[in-house]
C-alpha cells in the first residue's frame, strides 16, 4: 500500500499494454495487472499438434495507427502483407489495391444482374468512404508524432490535414446509423441488402461498414503470429522498469483510498487508475463511498447504464489444422478470405425466423433449432 505515485493499469490486452508501455516510456511508475496467464486478450496465438493458431484476430489492421504505435514504442517485428480475398459462390475477387472496388462492382452485378442500379449505389458510397478513409488513416496518425521530433511536419502537413480531417469527421457522423438500416434505404433487392451487411456484427455503424473495403489493403500479419505483438509490448513494458502481474484478478476498486485489491486482498495504490479491462466487471466491484454526493450519484448513474447494456453477437471459431501445402489455399485465396457460399444472403432466416424462435425459446424443439442452424451455415459470410 506504501506507493501512491504509480499509475495501475487493469487489463493486459493490447490497450493496457499500449497505455503502460507508454507511459513508462515517459517515465511514469507503472503496475500492470492481468487475471490471465499470458497478455493480449483477443490479439493472441497458439499452437497445438505443431500448427501455429491465432486465437482472436487473425491479422491486425495498421488504419494509420498501429505501425505508428509500434514505431514509437520502439518495438522490432517483422511485419508482413496479408492480402484479402472476397468471393460469392465461385466468383473471388483479389483486393490488391483500393482500385479493386471496381472488381468489387463486376462481382456483385454478375451475381444481381437484375439490380445494377442498386450496386452502383452501393459501390458510389463505398468509393465516397474510400475517400474519407484516404484523409482518416492514409497517413500516419499524428497522434502517435513526437511534437519536439516532428515539428516540420506540424507546421506544414498537419494543418491541411486538420480541416479535412474536421470535414471528414462531420460526413462520420452523419453515418452513424446501423448499417441494415442504410442498406435497407438504398436499395432494394434484400440478398444483395444481405451480402453486404452479413459481413459485419450486426448494428455496426454504417460508416464503418461502408469504408471497409478501403481497409482491406491494410491488414498485415506479426511474423510468429499475432500473439507476438503482445509478447514484445510486455518485454519492452518490463524493460522499462514496470511491474507486470500475472494471474492476478482484481475484486474491489476503492475510489476514495484510491487503491485496488486483487482475490486474495492483497491491495495496490495509485495515483491514476487505467481501466482497460471489462467494464461491468468495473461497475460490479467499484466502491464509491467517502466520496462526495455528486460524484457517488455519478458512478451509481454510470454503474445503472453499463450493467443493462448488452453485447453484440458472438464469434464462434473452428479451428483445423490441415495437411494440405500452401500453393494448394493460394490458388484459391488471399491469407485472409471473407466467402459466401451462396449469393441469397441470409434473408428471412436472420431476420424473421431467429427472432421468431428466441421469442418462444422455452418450447423450441431442438430438431427445430438444428434445422435453422444448417440454413444459417449454408448461407452465412465466413472469415477464413
Amino acid at each position: 500500500m506504501e506507493q501512491t505515485d504509480r499509475v495501475v493499469v487493469v487489463g493486459g490486452g493490447i490497450s493496457g499494454l499500449t497505455a503502460a508501455t507508454s507511459l513508462a516510456q515517459h517515465g511514469v511508475k507503472v503496475l500492470l495487472i492481468e487475471k490471465n496467464d499470458v497478455c493480449g486478450g483477443l490479439v493472441n496465438s497458439f499452437r497445438r499438434d505443431g500448427f501455429l493458431f491465432d486465437g482472436g484476430v487473425r491479422a491486425l489492421e495498421n488504419a494509420g495507427m498501429v505501425k505508428p504505435m509500434l514505431d514509437e514504442l520502439e518495438i522490432d517485428l517483422p511485419l508482413y502483407g496479408s492480402k484479402v480475398s472476397v468471393g460469392v459462390e465461385d466468383e473471388i475477387i483479389h483486393v490488391e489495391t483500393q482500385e479493386s472496388v471496381d472488381d468489387y462492382e463486376s462481382l456483385l452485378k454478375n451475381m444481381y444482374s437484375e439490380s445494377h442500379g442498386d450496386v452502383e449505389r452501393v459501390i458510389g458510397v463505398i468509393k465516397k468512404f474510400d475517400e474519407y478513409m484516404k484523409v482518416l488513416f492514409g497517413n500516419d496518425s499524428p497522434f502517435f508524432k513526437d511534437a519536439a521530433r516532428d515539428k516540420r511536419y506540424y507546421f506544414t502537413t498537419f494543418i491541411s490535414w486538420i480541416f479535412r480531417f474536421i470535414a471528414t469527421a462531420s460526413a462520420v457522423l452523419r453515418m452513424r446509423m446501423p448499417v441494415e438500416e442504410f442498406l435497407g434505404k438504398i436499395l432494394e433487392n434484400r440478398s444483395l441488402d444481405d451480402i453486404i451487411s452479413q459481413h459485419f456484427f450486426k448494428g455496426t455503424p454504417a460508416f464503418f461498414a461502408m469504408s471497409y473495403f478501403s481497409l482491406y489493403t491494410d491488414y498485415f500479419y506479426p511474423k510468429g503470429g499475432v500473439g507476438r505483438v503482445p509478447e514484445k509490448l510486455e518485454e519492452k513494458l518490463r524493460g522499462l522498469g514496470a511491474e507486470v502481474l500475472r494471474n492476478t484478478d482484481v475484486s474491489r476498486v476503492d475510489l476514495h483510498r484510491k487503491c485496488v485489491a486483487d482475490q486474495n486482498g492483497t491491495a495496490y495504490r495509485y495515483r491514476k487508475l487505467i481501466w482497460a479491462a471489462d467494464l461491468k466487471q468495473l461497475y460490479r466491484i467499484v466502491v464509491a463511498d467517502g466520496l462526495p454526493v455528486k460524484s457517488v450519484s455519478a458512478v451509481d448513474k454510470e454503474r445503472s447504464r453499463i450493467s443493462s447494456a448488452k453485447g453484440a453477437e458472438s464469434v464462434f471459431s473452428v479451428f483445423m489444422g490441415i495437411d494440405l501445402p500452401p500453393p494448394v489455399f493460394r490458388a484459391i485465396s488471399g491469407p485472409h478470405f471473407f466467402y459466401t457460399p451462396s449469393r441469397k444472403g441470409l434473408g428471412a432466416l436472420q431476420r424473421g425466423d431467429l427472432k421468431a424462435m428466441l421469442e418462444s425459446w422455452s418450447s423450441v424443439s431442438r430438431e427445430r433449432v438444428l434445422t435453422w442452424l444448417d440454413g444459417f451455415c449454408r448461407l452465412n459470410t465466413y472469415e477464413i
